[in-house]
């Protein structure tokens, strides 16, 4: 049986959600999520926000292509069952409202890959520790264990964006 701990471990290695990724355009995303979203659109881009996952496309011409996914993990402390589309629950089950970071490094390791912290990320949040999965492109962004916040060690997002790619070696 699969969980919630599976998809997150999937995406930080795959850097893909039920078959569609980077590159796939909006009606590849709504056969894989379905119609329930909203849409900012400004310009030549789209954020299209499906609650836990987050998708940004760029118009190419006559298409919108996607160019950044993100699991806006930190979204399920207020309420997972409006914020997991029903397709990842078929798949994976309940979603927990946190996934701590410790298990999810567990997951991807499992999956033979490792996680590496990057110390003095620039445009990281206060607050928060970002990491990533050499080889997938993938960052996972944590709150950081200092002080007395709640969700100290929580997973906060994990993002998949080709502009790392070049340095997942």
């Amino acid at each position: 049986m699969t969980s919630d701990l599976d998809f997150y471990a999937h995406v930080a290695t795959r850097g893909e959600v039920l078959g569609a990724g980077v590159g796939a355009r909006p009606a590849r995303w709504e056969a894989a999520l379905g119609t329930d979203f909203r849409d900012i659109e400004e310009a030549d881009l789209l954020r299209r926000d499906h609650g836990l996952v987050e998708l940004s496309f760029q118009r190419d011409g006559d298409a919108w292509l996607c160019f950044g996914v993100s699991l806006q993990v930190h979204r399920l402390s207020q309420d997972t069952e409006s914020e997991v589309p029903a397709s990842l629950r078929e798949v994976y089950g309940e979603f927990a409202p946190s996934v701590r970071f410790e298990q999810l490094t567990e997951a991807i390791a499992r999956l033979g890959h490792s996680v590496e912290p990057e110390p003095d990320a620039a445009g990281t949040s206060a607050g928060i520790h970002r990491h990533r999965v050499p080889g997938s492109g993938v960052r996972i962004f944590v709150r950081a264990p200092e002080g007395t916040q709640r969700q100290a060690g929580a997973v906060r997002s994990i993002s998949v964006s080709p502009a790392w790619w070049g340095e997942a070696g």
